[in-house]
């Protein structure tokens, strides 16, 4: 069984880079034989903009881009995709806001040209999504941004393309022992990632307030 590990941070040096070490880690330390890769879009240079290429492809009878291709062959070894990434104003940062929107192609990831029903055509592939914050429990619950990021994120794309997203998690600044408490709580879901099944695993970890771009 293989992963495949996108992360969208610029500082190696930051928490949701330990949280990637702790997951792979985790997916290492399963009971049998598992494998993983780590996609860490800024240090590879991924470009997000959706360009004249990219719209014409989506229309149907022009070549994808190359680096998209690279990246629907890595999805296509996986056998889980696993996403971590840091909370930029209630939403993901933009590089990998724009890698799904190259990358999640019509033809590809859905198919809404060959009639008035869209073909979910990611079943196959089960989702892992990790959220490290940097607001507390509190915060996200008084303002519903939980519930909307699930709702533009688990619902929006993957619900479109079909793909399961079997856990969907926020790591929060909360909880006694924070930062070790997250890391040691990270390496557990990576544990988990080929074990788990039904229906999503919801993490809420609440705690003092920080700015995402510094915590995350």
């Amino acid at each position: 069984m293989h992963a495949l590990i996108v992360v969208a941070h610029p500082d190696r040096a930051s928490l949701t880079h330990a949280v990637v070490q702790k997951v792979s880690e985790g997916i290492a330390a399963s009971d049998t034989a598992r494998s993983f890769e780590i996609a860490d879009l800024i240090a590879e240079g991924f470009d997000p903009r959706f360009t004249e290429q990219d719209f014409a492809a989506f229309g149907g009878g022009h070549a994808l881009p190359a680096d998209v291709l690279s990246e629907q062959s890595r999805l296509e070894r996986a056998d889980a995709l696993v996403v971590i990434y840091p909370v930029y104003w209630w939403s993901m940062p933009a590089i990998l806001k724009g890698w799904f929107d190259r990358v999640f192609t019509n033809g590809w990831a859905y198919d809404d040209r060959s009639g008035p029903d869209i073909v979910k055509m990611l079943g196959r592939l089960p989702i892992h999504l990790i959220a490290v914050g940097g607001a507390d429990q509190r915060t996200y619950t008084k303002h519903g941004y939980f519930e909307a990021m699930r709702t533009q994120i688990d619902h929006g794309i993957f619900g479109y393309c079909g793909a399961p997203v079997e856990t969907s998690e926020f790591l929060l600044p909360s909880e006694s022992g924070f930062p070790g408490s997250l890391l040691e709580k990270a390496r557990a879901i990576g544990h988990s990632i080929f074990a788990s099944g039904g229906e999503p695993r919801f993490l809420r970890s609440g705690g003092h307030k920080q700015k995402d771009a510094l915590l995350g």
